[in-house]
């Protein structure tokens, strides 16, 4: 079985508490869900892919590096909404670049189109290493994420098993 981190940054578990309306109001679908309402949108994705999500949040950064490293280390692909740190960590930036650097997926995902907020968030620094982006799609960017990086890793796995000898 495929293993894939979902690991939820900074200040997602205070959506919809930061601005009335919410932090991101008018920022896409789904883009006021709770950590709790994330969790379940991804129950049972596990049937449909072969994956187990190991769904964790923090407000901390050391936290979060501490989990990439541990994917890394373990070969798990990882789905990264890094919340308020999107623009400007590096060292997570550093730790998501070292997941990748191994071979293994790192999705970078939003509830919210990042873009469509104050100038400032436009543009992140995890990024540009990341393997792919998924954004504003609430919830779904999430689903999405997951489904990539579990069929990632499960290709990788694939391509690094031995070859089944030829019948012939």
């Amino acid at each position: 079985m495929t293993t894939v981190l979902v690991v939820v940054g900074p200040d997602i578990g205070r959506r919809g508490l930061r601005l009335p309306g919410g932090a991101a109001a008018g920022q896409g679908s789904g883009a006021n869900e709770s950590v709790a309402e994330l969790r379940r949108g991804l129950e049972g994705l596990d049937g449909l892919v072969d994956v187990a999500v190991d769904f964790r949040q923090t407000d901390d950064e050391a936290e979060l590096i501490t989990w990439l490293h541990q994917a890394a280390d373990d070969g798990w692909g990882v789905v990264l909404d890094p919340g308020g740190f999107t623009h400007y960590s590096y060292a997570l930036r550093d730790a998501a670049a070292l997941v990748v650097d191994t071979g293994l997926p790192l999705i970078e995902v939003h509830l919210a189109n990042p873009a469509s907020r104050d100038d400032f968030r436009a543009a992140g620094v995890i990024s540009a290493v990341s393997t792919g982006i998924i954004a504003g799609l609430g919830v779904d960017s999430y689903r999405l994420a997951v489904r990539a990086a579990a069929e990632r890793v499960q290709l990788r796995a694939a391509a690094a098993a031995p070859a089944a000898p030829s019948a012939g």
